[in-house]
């Protein structure tokens, strides 16, 4: 199933032309997130294979011979994180993809990405662990890890996708965030979503946005609102100093210098979190009389509405809140709907993570269920945890 991607260069909008004679397809998630990504104008990829993440590095390096673009098998993680910063400082729009234990070796180059303000995309096909764990089974335990994980406490923006459709229609909306915004964006999948096989629907013609440049600007400090500075290319004649140590707008090194700190991280939080109700997503189903509020995400939101929609049917006055943007976390939202409801039911594949931060937003009472035994959490457990509360 090859089709043909006719890009404008340089436009706010690429038009797609497929060359069957409808624009549907049937992907795996995998395919999906890197079909997604030629879409939105990746032209370098660099990885190492891991499962359940390989099918991603399969199909999008099969795709790029098609299309002129690169992919590199690198050495480890690191090295293809690495690869890729350069790849976006070289022009192109970048994108690496693996698991937990590849995701924990990426840590370091991540807080790199963030401090040099490199646009990457990293998606995360999660699987069970700690370590190596089960290679082959879901699990949705890396959440704190994408909000935590690299040194320095910076926020970033993090994706979950809960169908085949929408790990295609985000990961074109994470390299639109990573360009506007010049910050690494994460795409939260699950084994059970990548593997998974659906119909996808394919756009006649898709917005994307690429970095802002200014001849002469300062690469790294801006005084515009957004906080987000030009970004010049390698080899566009401008003087560039990229450097993951405190620097000033021009990337002079300042490691000793107090305000020079503060002024940079205070750029680097408020260029997200001033932004964050342009780019927090979520779904509302069925809340307008609800009693009790499911909030999910991932894999576990398809189970939450079956079971909504059947205890519905049985006249129970149940709703459901999707988190589509795991980072920034939807504070107000989990806020409203908790101040609207008198309990809240979390189910997550793991001991508990976002369960955490909606207790700090929610006035009503929270309650976790927690899966970690490498199977997707079945609509009729969470019926049978919401008659429970009932």
């Amino acid at each position: 199933m090859c089709y043909d991607h006719e890009l404008m260069a340089g436009a706010s909008k690429r038009k797609l032309k497929s060359a069957l004679s409808a624009n549907s397809y049937y992907f795996s998630g995998d395919e999906a997130i890197a079909e997604g990504a030629i879409a939105a104008g990746c032209r370098y990829y660099a990885g190492y294979p891991i499962t359940p993440a390989t099918e991603i590095f399969e199909t999008i390096t099969s795709r790029f011979r098609e299309i002129g673009a690169v992919s590199m098998q690198m050495e480890d993680e690191i090295a293809s994180i690495c690869s890729c910063i350069g790849a976006s400082w070289a022009g192109a729009k970048a994108m690496i993809a693996t698991s937990g234990p590849g995701f924990s070796l990426m840590q370091e180059a991540i807080g790199y990405a963030v401090i040099t303000e490199t646009p990457i995309v990293l998606v995360d096909v999660q699987r069970t662990g700690p370590s190596t764990g089960q290679s082959t089974r879901v699990g949705s335990g890396d959440i704190m890890q994408a909000r935590w994980g690299t040194h320095g406490a910076m926020p970033i923006i993090a994706l979950s996708a809960s169908s085949v459709q929408e790990l295609y229609d985000q990961t074109i909306d994470a390299f639109n965030f990573a360009e506007k915004y010049r910050v690494p964006v994460f795409l939260m999948a699950e084994e059970a979503t990548a593997h998974l096989r659906e119909r996808v629907d394919i756009p006649e013609e898709i917005k994307l946005f690429d970095r802002k440049k200014k001849a002469g600007a300062a690469p790294f400090g801006t005084e515009e609102s957004d906080g987000v500075p030009p970004m010049p290319t390698f080899g566009e004649g401008e003087k560039l100093l990229v450097t993951g140590s405190t620097h000033d707008a021009y990337g002079i090194r300042k490691t000793v210098d107090s305000l020079a700190q503060e002024k940079l991280v205070t750029r680097l939080h408020s260029k997200i979190m001033n932004n964050r109700e342009k780019i927090i997503e979520y779904e509302e189903h069925y809340l307008e009389d609800a009693d009790i509020a499911v909030i999910c995400y991932g894999f576990t939101a398809r189970s939450s509405l079956f079971a909504i929609e059947r205890l519905r049917k049985e006249g129970k006055k149940v709703g459901m809140l999707r988190l589509k943007t795991l980072w920034p976390f939807a504070d107000r939202a989990i806020s409203n709907v908790g101040s609207r409801v008198k309990k809240m039911l979390v189910p997550e594949m793991n001991m508990g993570q976002v369960v955490g931060e909606i207790v700090k937003y929610a006035s009503c009472e929270v309650v976790p269920y927690n899966q970690v035994n490498g199977e997707i959490i079945h609509p009729h457990t969470i019926i049978e945890q919401l008659r429970a509360l009932l």
